[in-house]
């Protein structure tokens, strides 16, 4: 059985490429109206969001800093007008996460971090609430990462912020529980996309070595997760983690 979303409308922020592309399209395939969502490249985005119409999608492609409030409330207001109120609300947006001893890093990346997978959640969550809440409905869905399970080294400002996303998300799933709505946290293992083209290839290689499931993660694989999460058959499920790695981490 297909999961079905017809009648719903997804907001799944950092959706011109990678994971989020993926998210973005997928839940469009099983019936939602979608906004796409960008910071930087306009024409990839344009690109991407073509794609999406030439395959039946319905949807709207908005650029905003998902970090910055007024620009979020001004994303949201153009969603809900042309497209109906957020149910579906997909957190993915990220910026780029060197590795680097915790000597090298300084207070204003970390809260870089921090502003990406704390305060992005938080200033988008209180903006759609107040329509889920109405229509008693909701499904808000993070995008985390298996980092924080792994306790990567030379990592610590984006394994500290990713932590806190998977607080908030149980914190949120018990507040937000008795208004029908679900909070949830997608934690993807490795998966390479367009920002890991020149990630050194022996690192990629003892990578993959160390996955049960013997290949590498696609970003179909994320999605089909996330699709799970903002279906009416996951409605009891709220709070959880799933790490979509191929058994990287058992536990």
């Amino acid at each position: 059985m297909s999961f079905s979303l017809n009648g719903h409308v997804a907001l799944v922020t950092g959706s011109s490429k990678g994971l989020g592309k993926q998210i973005a399209m997928t839940l469009g395939e099983a019936g939602a109206k979608v906004c796409f969502n960008y910071a930087n490249n306009r024409e990839k985005a344009e690109a991407t969001f073509q794609e999406f119409q030439a395959a039946g999608g319905e949807g709207m492609l908005v650029r905003a800093d998902v970090t910055d409030p007024e620009q979020i409330n001004k994303l949201v207001d153009e969603v809900e007008t042309k497209l109906g109120e957020i149910d579906v609300l997909v957190l993915n947006a990220t910026p780029d996460q060197p590795q680097k001893p915790i000597e090298e890093y300084d207070w204003a990346f970390y809260q870089s971090m921090l502003d990406f997978f704390i305060k992005s959640p938080f200033l988008l969550t209180k903006a759609v609430l107040k329509g889920m809440k109405n229509k008693k409905w909701g499904r808000i869905i993070n995008i985390g990462s298996e980092v924080y399970q792994t306790s990567v080294p030379n990592f610590s400002a984006y394994v500290a912020a990713k932590g806190g996303q998977v607080g908030w998300t149980r914190s949120m799933a018990t507040e937000l529980a008795p208004f029908g709505i679900t909070v949830n946290i997608i934690s993807p293992g490795w998966i390479p996309v367009e920002r890991h083209e020149n990630d050194p290839q022996d690192s990629k290689d003892a990578y993959l070595a160390g996955i049960p499931a013997g290949r590498w993660g696609v970003p179909k694989d994320v999605a089909d997760a996330v699709l799970y999460f903002a279906s009416e058959e996951a409605s009891f499920v709220s709070g959880q983690t799933i790490c979509v790695n191929g058994a990287h981490t058992p536990w």
